[in-house]
């Protein structure tokens, strides 16, 4: 540890705290109000966007759906979800409350620097070095996850419960509070979903998992993986179920790609490359 670091009193550790905090809700606060003034046009053209037909993945998928007829069909120009609204104040609160959750997404990254900056006097240079890959790392693959939710799961969800009726004297009115729920809920699973190789780093360096574990269970995680995916997105087409699942089974390889081998695995890997 550093000098400085075992120089400071307790008091300069809390002082050194209280600044941390009040720059992490300060930020937050003033991206919130920022998000309050632009959230008519946020919610009409990002939040809303996988209501229409021209929604960039329908698009695309439409197109791909040219060249492949065992594709679902995204070509519908006629396909609209039309919210509707039944408590007094909910437009209001969810005015609110998205105008601080998109605030808390963007500011992620800096909250987590100010943390780093408080957090990195304390540790030795190997574990500033480990620290700061793993800390950008995570956000990396945070935001990547919300991506692949907000493009991808969502929309495919949504398409899908949205058209699906179980009988046709009974249609579709969805609510404002039940689109908003779902749409922030499966976009932040699939941020936390993300996270599965750093998770599994981090346990790897704990010593408890190796490689030899994924090796193990692949098969078990394969269907585990299946059933998240149709979980996930309730679609009886195997070209959805695939759409989803695909990305969760690269995490898995991905997450046994960065755990360390077991020391028997680390000799057999130096065997087999001298060969």
């Amino acid at each position: 540890m550093s000098n400085e670091l075992k120089e400071m009193s307790f008091w300069e550790h809390v002082e050194d705290l209280r600044k941390v905090i009040l720059r992490s809700v300060g930020a937050i606060i003033l991206l919130a109000i920022v998000f309050f003034a632009l959230m008519p046009h946020i919610f009409d053209s990002v939040i809303l966007a996988p209501c229409h037909s021209d929604f960039v993945l329908y698009r695309w998928l439409c197109a791909l759906n040219q060249h492949m007829a065992i594709l679902p069909d995204f070509c519908n120009d006629q396909f609209e979800v039309k919210l509707i609204n039944i408590q007094l104040a909910s437009q209001f609160f969810i005015h609110m409350s998205t105008s601080m959750w998109l605030a808390l997404l963007v500011a992620f990254p800096y909250v987590i620097y100010q943390l780093w900056s408080f957090v990195s006097p304390g540790l030795y240079a190997g574990e500033k070095r480990h620290a700061r890959g793993a800390f950008l790392a995570g956000n990396i693959m945070f935001f990547i996850g919300i991506a692949v939710g907000y493009f991808l799961v969502f929309p495919l969800t949504l398409r899908f419960l949205a058209e699906y009726q179980v009988s046709e004297m009974v249609p579709n009115q969805i609510s404002l509070d039940s689109y908003m729920n779902n749409f922030l809920t499966l976009n932040f699973i699939m941020g936390l979903v993300f996270e599965l190789p750093l998770l599994c780093w981090i346990l790897s360096n704990m010593g408890l998992i190796t490689r030899q574990f994924f090796k193990t269970y692949r098969r078990h995680a394969i269907v585990i993986l299946l059933i998240l995916a149709a979980f996930i997105t309730p679609s009886s087409d195997p070209f959805t179920l695939s759409v989803v699942f695909i990305p969760l089974y690269a995490l898995y390889e991905i997450s046994a790609w960065v755990v360390k081998p077991a020391p028997k695995e680390e000799e057999e890997e130096r065997t087999d490359s001298n060969d």
